[in-house]
């Protein structure tokens, strides 16, 4: 087995903090994630994915606070929407501050969201103290990674860490809605 998998939380925790990217679990297929505020981890993200920027990417938090620095402040009635779905598996567009990279918002002025439900995922962002990037760990046009074999057969070494844990269990990954018009963008 390669030396950097394994379900070692804080080992993948110290990864993220060292800049690098990890792969981890998710509610339904594995991720890959860094610190959202180390922007060249970012870049080697779409890099890695060959993904186009301009989509943006998702925040997955362990609680609303650490999202906070991200988001301009919330209106009551936006949050008596988002609430009720937290800790979940929704994903929420939210207004995002001006300053957030493009690299992360994409062409949008909203940012994709998350306070996981996923114990894996909290631990890991309750360790950071900050949320995490999350986007599904496959090449862009493939299948999501499933498994720790899926991961090292598309990106093999070129991963800080796979934590290797289970996923939440879902078929599909989380449900996208529109903050502003409560729209379903994805259904899950």
């Amino acid at each position: 087995m390669h030396h950097f998998v394994s379900n070692n939380i804080a080992a993948a925790c110290q990864a993220v903090q060292q800049g690098k990217v990890i792969a981890y679990p998710t509610e339904a297929v594995f991720g890959l994630g860094c610190d959202p505020a180390n922007l060249e981890a970012v870049q080697r993200i779409l890099t890695l994915k060959q993904r186009p920027a301009h989509k943006g990417l998702i925040l997955i938090a362990a609680d609303l606070q650490q999202l906070a620095p991200w988001l301009l402040p919330l209106e009551a009635a936006l949050l008596q929407q988002i609430l009720p779905t937290w800790p979940g598996a929704v994903t929420w567009l939210l207004p995002v501050r001006p300053e957030v990279s493009p690299l992360i918002r994409g062409e949008h002025d909203t940012l994709a969201v998350r306070v996981t439900a996923h114990p894996v995922c909290r631990e890991l962002c309750q360790c950071l103290g900050h949320p995490l990037i999350s986007t599904s760990a496959n090449l862009n046009g493939q299948e999501p990674a499933r498994n720790v074999a899926e991961i090292l057969q598309q990106f093999d070494q070129q991963l800080g860490f796979v934590l290797d844990a289970p996923l939440g269990g879902q078929l599909q990954p989380t449900q996208i809605r529109d903050g502003r018009t409560g729209q379903v963008i994805r259904a899950s």
